[in-house]
């Protein structure tokens, strides 16, 4: 019918096509690796599929969304997240020695996941709001709004998700003009804390930064997924062994081989060659995030493009580096690759929110 064919065209013209094609390309890469990883499991499959679909859909409908209605949803998104993230504490469900869940009965919703996307999306519309009288205060005021889910997310505990809050936190704020002073400042206090922070570390978290260091003191315990991983890509060689032909993947010595070890699976088949080409994927992301943010119109918008581009950024780096033993194993997937929906769909909204910045910029200058 030609009005759902006009409908459909003035959805689809929101869509970056660069983002869109590396998106796409990386999607069906994790298809192929998911899928040896999980000796071709159907089920495994089936749900990766349906959770790019829905992804996709999101990433879509954010995307459709123009940048200053988004702005309005941070302050409110934000609240709820931090108001869930205290119901996790008091009543959430605990899994793994962790209690990092709400059980509503019918599904169960991880609240940090949502913190990844509403802390950056307050943060971006406070900053516009006070861009003409930006003063020591309302930098102080912003930590302080990062440093609540920080702390509450901390003590869950669920360090990985933590460090990516953080991290986003740190971004914005340094795009946002926090005055270099005050960032050696803040690093000298953090690394100057080092000692007390150890002693706040659970036994786990110590044994794995401990492990990073010598993984052959516990090789069947906490140096068990450095060792087998490291072994994995070392063991791929130039141009890898082909897909579904590693034997460290084939014959179950890697761990969690389609979430967070999925680097450890590609690295085996696929080989160094095969690794760049994939991180060089991931940069082309990253660097059309930053050229998003570097034209678009708004405070909001440069500051949301740019913060989005190095937390994906940041999901490689720490990814890759605890695969490959440079960095202590926490939990972190491997962006757009690793199986799990909720990590899938809050990456994909990230992107949409890309493109409802690049989009509406060119629709705003037109």
């Amino acid at each position: 019918m030609p009005g759902t064919d006009g409908w459909l065209m003035r959805r689809l013209r929101h869509l970056d096509p660069i983002l869109l094609i590396l998106v796409l390309v990386l999607l069906g890469i994790s298809l192929a690796v998911v899928a040896s990883a999980s000796g071709q499991n159907p089920s495994r499959i089936t749900g990766h599929l349906v959770n790019m679909g829905l992804a996709l859909t999101l990433m879509v409908a954010v995307a459709n969304v123009p940048p200053h209605l988004l702005s309005k949803i941070g302050l409110p998104l934000y609240a709820a997240g931090v108001v869930l993230l205290v119901g996790v504490a008091l009543f959430g469900e605990i899994r793994n020695g962790s209690r990092r869940w709400l059980d509503f009965g019918v599904m169960a919703f991880q609240p940090s996941e949502l913190l990844k996307l509403a802390l950056p999306l307050m943060l971006a519309w406070y900053f516009q709001r006070n861009e003409t009288v930006r003063g020591a205060r309302h930098y102080l005021i912003a930590g302080v709004l990062v440093l609540l889910p920080f702390v509450l997310i901390l003590r869950q505990p669920d360090l990985g998700t933590a460090m990516m809050i953080g991290a986003s936190g740190f971004y914005l704020l340094f795009f946002a003009g926090l005055p270099w002073k005050v960032m050696i400042g803040g690093g000298t206090l953090a690394a100057g804390s080092l000692p007390l922070v150890w002693n706040l570390l659970h036994d786990y978290q110590q044994r794995r930064v401990l492990t990073l260091i010598d993984p052959a003191a516990d090789p069947l315990g906490a140096g068990y997924h450095i060792i087998q991983s490291t072994i994995a890509i070392g063991s791929g060689g130039l141009f890898g062994k082909g897909w579904m032909a590693g034997t460290q993947s084939q014959l179950d010595f890697i761990p969690e081989r389609t979430t967070d070890f999925v680097f450890a699976v590609f690295g085996e088949e696929f080989g160094y060659v095969g690794a760049i080409l994939l991180v060089a994927l991931y940069l082309a992301v990253v660097a059309r995030g930053l050229s998003i943010a570097g034209r678009a119109p708004t405070q909001f918008g440069r500051l949301m493009a740019a913060t989005l581009s190095l937390n994906f950024f940041t999901y490689v780096f720490v990814n890759v580096g605890m695969v490959s033993g440079i960095l202590p194993v926490v939990g972190v997937p491997l962006p757009l690759m690793s199986y799990g929906g909720t990590a899938l769909v809050t990456l994909l909204l990230g992107v949409g929110i890309l493109m409802s910045v690049a989009t509406h910029r060119q629709i705003n200058k037109t």
